[in-house]
């Protein structure tokens, strides 16, 4: 709880209160405003965020629509929209936009309707 009031009040980013976060996710900090993550969203252990990309030195918005469940080292590349009620499979690689109601599995991602 301590760490998503950080998150949103020191770091700003927009994450809704009813989101939930493990403890071992990683939520890029190298481009905070970038961040948008919506209510209801479950972040599992080891996952993560992006948005920023220093090989191509780009700064980008990443969004995660509301209801969305991210599994365990699940990787959610920078500029990425993910629809509101989306599963993303463990260890995916999410590399494109997900319409709502979508699965991704896979490394790169395969976006498949739910």
């Amino acid at each position: 709880m301590i760490s998503q009031l950080v998150r949103r009040y020191l770091w700003g980013m927009d994450i809704a209160p009813g989101a939930h976060i493990a403890g071992s996710a990683l939520i890029d900090r190298t481009w905070p405003k970038g961040v948008h993550i919506a209510e209801g969203c479950v972040f599992a252990e080891e996952s993560v965020l992006l948005t920023h990309d220093m090989a191509r030195g780009v700064y980008l918005d990443t969004r995660v629509g509301a209801g969305t469940r991210v599994g365990p080292r699940a990787i959610i590349m920078p500029g990425v929209t993910i629809g509101a009620d989306c599963v993303i499979e463990p260890g995916a690689v999410v590399t494109k936009d997900m319409p709502s109601r979508s699965r991704a599995i896979g490394n790169p991602a395969s976006i498949n309707p739910a």
